[in-house]
């Protein structure tokens, strides 16, 4: 059950990632369009949707401590998600990206959740008795 758990959990902690650096990429990009930002945004409200199920499937599997860098991992993703969904609805409401009052912002986020990433990666390693 945890390797499961824990194996979905990263499937859908890198669906996530792709799907906001998507956003992230397309926003500024040449001839994209409010609907195009729109159909990204939509992928990324799916891949949460996904990575929360996962989330909480690593929450119950445990142990705490894989349960409690998972947690870490996803308050850290969420940082990630919620500054392009908020850069996507303000570049749909205005008709601009909206690029730098966003993009420094959300690559902070996104090098920040590196740190909880290796280390849900190695609790999950330790759990399963494959570190070594």
């Amino acid at each position: 059950m945890r390797r499961d758990a824990y194996a979905s959990y990263l499937a859908a902690t890198r669906e996530l990632n792709a799907a906001c650096w998507k956003v992230a990429d397309q926003l500024p990009a040449q001839g994209s369009t409010s609907a195009d930002w729109q159909a990204a945004l939509a992928e990324t409200h799916d891949a949460w949707a996904r990575f929360s199920t996962g989330s909480s499937a690593v929450s119950v599997a445990g142990p705490r401590s894989a349960a409690d860098d998972a947690a870490e991992l996803h308050r850290a993703m969420r940082t990630c998600e919620m500054i392009v969904v908020d850069w996507a609805r303000a570049a749909i409401r205005d008709g601009v990206a909206h690029a730098d009052d966003h993009r420094a912002r959300f690559a902070s986020a996104a090098d920040a959740k590196q740190a909880p990433l290796a280390a849900f990666q190695r609790a999950a390693r330790e759990t399963l008795g494959t570190e070594h």
